[in-house]
């Protein structure tokens, strides 16, 4: 565990506590600006609210160890480097649902009021108010809905679900033996650039059908008018929508978008949950540069015995997909919502006498996690139950209250990735000073992952910390 200490990190008593001991805030991962916008100037300047919800109030900033972009949005609704109230991320997912299917309906979307400003603020019961507001039956509409890895795996899904009768897959970086390419592309600003299209039946990409392009924000929207380019070129469409959480696009970014629809006679619209800028002074990237290298922290050992590790046998569906990396269609939703209560309850049973858990999934395996997450806060309503994800994203960690990643675990990947072994992160899991840890971790990783190398690496940092228990999630093959 690394983390540059500001001021020096306290390893939390690891003791399990009595259920309900703690209030919600002592575990709290909020999201915050105050710490790079003092050492580098960054500034978030909100724009259009459509929501109710702003900028300054979806993401904070933290600092990335990319040589091509120095910051990074740390996302207060999409379970990624935050530990978030999975209602919360799934009813902010089908919340830009709404608005796609607004769009493509040409209707007005159904308002949350101040559900999302409430949730995001910790009101109790907000999060789930969202989620069962966002979730009513609405008249289905088709359209194909394409995922970004790793980052929107699970976006992606919420998106498409909101729509009722949409085709989702998401793209990634991980090849499947028996799957074919169907198209590839590249992320300008990732630390990771090659993403693959690995459809289990390509004939669903072909479709006559609105494409709707899902990430976590648009920054210049460079990555996604690539992919409409190279989508079009194969098969042309009439509709495009690109889906964000936040859309931080300028005039220029938009009247490329603009110059595209013209040039490929398409429309393409955009829709976020909430618009602005990030202001960037001169020299930011040598600047973050000589921030890392100045504060790159050390290893972190926690001095407790090592906890224990259990594992809880989901029996997953047969056949049922873990995710969108090869398609993912309403039915196999349906299909997993019937068991969702089910799988809660075998993770239930699995937990001891806990007040706060963490459900971490694994890369681009967001989509189960989460609702797993989900299903296991409404089953246990005294828990606070908390999800997030690792990440092959290298982000400076600062335990400071005004610095959006308090403490990062360091591990070697553990699903042996076409790219060669690398370090992969867990972000924010570890408690910073001040904070309290979670009582218990349940971590979901497909088979693929769930290796030798998973055991001496994650899963001996996270029994550092509470006691874990795995479920582990087959992964989608080719049928022979």
């Amino acid at each position: 565990m690394t983390s540059a200490r500001v001021p020096p990190h306290r390893v939390a008593s690891r003791g399990v506590s009595s259920r309900g001991v703690a209030s919600h805030r002592d575990v709290s991962r909020g999201v915050s600006s105050r710490w790079v916008a003092s050492r580098l100037g960054v500034r978030l300047a909100d724009g259009p609210r459509p929501v109710g919800a702003g900028l300054s109030s979806l993401v904070g900033l933290a600092v990335r160890r990319n040589p091509r972009r120095a910051h990074l949005l740390v996302s207060a609704v999409l379970g990624k480097h935050v530990p978030t109230d999975p209602r919360l991320v799934y009813g902010s997912g089908l919340l830009l649902g709404e608005l796609v299917r607004a769009r493509l309906r040409g209707e007005e979307p159904s308002r949350p009021g101040p559900l999302l400003p409430d949730a995001l603020s910790g009101v109790p019961g907000a999060a789930a108010g969202l989620r069962d507001l966002m979730r009513a039956p609405r008249t289905p509409v088709d359209a194909i809905v394409l995922g970004y890895a790793e980052t929107a795996t699970a976006l992606g899904h919420s998106v498409a679900d909101a729509l009722g009768g949409a085709y989702y897959l998401h793209s990634t970086r991980r090849p499947v033996p028996g799957f074919a390419a169907y198209g590839g592309f590249e992320e300008e600003h990732s630390h990771a650039t090659s993403h693959l299209l690995l459809p289990a039946d390509p004939a669903m990409l072909d479709r006559d059908a609105p494409v709707v392009l899902v990430d976590d924000e648009l920054s210049t929207g460079r990555t996604v008018l690539n992919t409409i380019e190279a989508l079009h070129a194969v098969r042309p469409r009439s509709h495009y929508v690109l889906a964000a959480l936040v859309d931080l696009r300028g005039a220029a970014d938009r009247a490329r978008m603009d110059d595209l629809a013209r040039r490929l006679g398409a429309r393409i619209d955009a829709v976020a949950l909430a618009g602005g800028r990030v202001e960037l002074p001169d020299g930011i990237l040598e600047a973050g540069q000589a921030l890392t290298a100045g504060l790159s922290g050390g290893a972190c050992v926690p001095d407790a015995p090592a906890f224990e590790v259990r594992r809880a046998a989901l029996d997953w569906p047969a056949g049922l997909p873990d995710g969108g990396r090869h398609g993912f269609l309403p039915e196999h939703r349906v299909r997993l919502e019937k068991d969702l209560a089910r799988m809660a309850d075998v993770i239930a049973a699995g937990l001891g006498d806990v007040s706060h858990v963490l459900v971490l999934g694994f890369e681009e395996l967001m989509y189960a996690p989460l609702r797993l997450a989900e299903a296991l806060a409404d089953a246990l309503p005294s828990v606070d139950v908390r999800y997030s994800t690792t990440t092959r994203s290298p982000v400076l960690a600062v335990d400071d209250p005004g610095y959006a990643i308090r403490t990062r675990l360091v591990f070697p990947s553990h699903d042996d990735p076409a790219d060669g072994p690398g370090e992969r992160y867990a972000y924010n899991v570890a408690p910073g000073s001040g904070q309290r840890g979670f009582d218990q971790i349940v971590l979901v990783v497909d088979d693929v992952g769930d290796t030798a190398a998973l055991a001496g690496g994650l899963l001996a940092r996270l029994r550092a910390l509470a006691p874990v228990l795995v479920a582990t999630v087959p992964a989608r093959r080719r049928e022979p």
